[in-house]
């Protein structure tokens, strides 16, 4: 398991580097000191788990999670308690508090292991993302998302419990989701096949994908796209 640590202090990332020492399964890949440096580290590293600092100068680990297209999986460490609603909210594995006790640590590891142990994601494609809406957070996999819609700039992404806006356009997120599962059913909607309940033809000819909570109309020139790949 390859691990990325994020920490501004210096003392704070030997520590964590101390503690992972008694985890022969871990591998750590590299440290970042701000949450530009971690982006350039994620980037050509691909880890699979952040240690992650919450309060850091120039941008905090929520803002570095938030401008990411694909997010690993997460445990904050920090020093401040007042984030860990926010961080749970966001679905991360734990939210240690410093000083980091060994035990509380490899617990989170545990869950790490297990948790990617489940995961097969295609190669080079995101698994999972990180919504970031006002004040509310959200870990979300790319399987429970039943459809995103465009809101000029930015997307509402629709999944069970929430309908959050995400700082991307349709048209960058078509690029980053697989073909085979995400279709690009109108300029406004891209649909997550694997949640279409039903399809139907409208009077005019129109071909209907019916998801729980949502009846989306395919455009004309996405039909012919649809048939090909096999979905009606």
């Amino acid at each position: 398991m390859k691990v990325l640590i994020v920490d501004d202090e210096r003392l704070a990332r030997a520590e964590l580097r101390r503690l992972l020492a008694a985890h022969p399964h871990v591998l750590i890949a590299g440290e970042a000191s701000s949450a530009a440096e971690a982006a350039v580290q994620l980037a050509a590293l691909q880890p699979d788990l952040l240690l992650l600092d919450v309060q850091m100068p120039g941008g905090s680990g929520f803002d570095l999670l938030a401008a990411l297209d694909d997010a690993p999986e997460v445990i904050f460490t920090t020093a401040y308690d007042q984030y860990a609603l926010q961080a749970f909210d966001a679905n991360a594995l734990d939210y240690l508090l410093k000083p980091i006790q060994p035990q509380r640590l490899a617990s989170a590891l545990e869950r790490a292991a297990a948790r990617l142990g489940a995961a097969v994601p295609p190669a080079a494609l995101p698994r999972k993302l990180f919504i970031r809406d006002s004040e509310r957070c959200w870990f979300v996999r790319l399987d429970d998302i039943a459809w995103f819609e465009s809101e000029g700039n930015y997307s509402r992404v629709h999944f069970h419990g929430g309908q959050p806006l995400l700082a991307r356009s349709l048209l960058q997120l078509e690029q980053r989701l697989d073909p085979q599962q995400f279709f690009r059913a109108s300029r406004r909607h891209i649909v997550n096949l694997a949640h279409v309940r039903r399809v139907s033809h409208g009077e005019d000819g129109a071909v209907v994908l019916h998801l729980d909570g949502a009846a989306i109309e395919v455009s004309r020139r996405r039909a012919a796209t649809l048939k090909n790949i096999g979905a009606i």
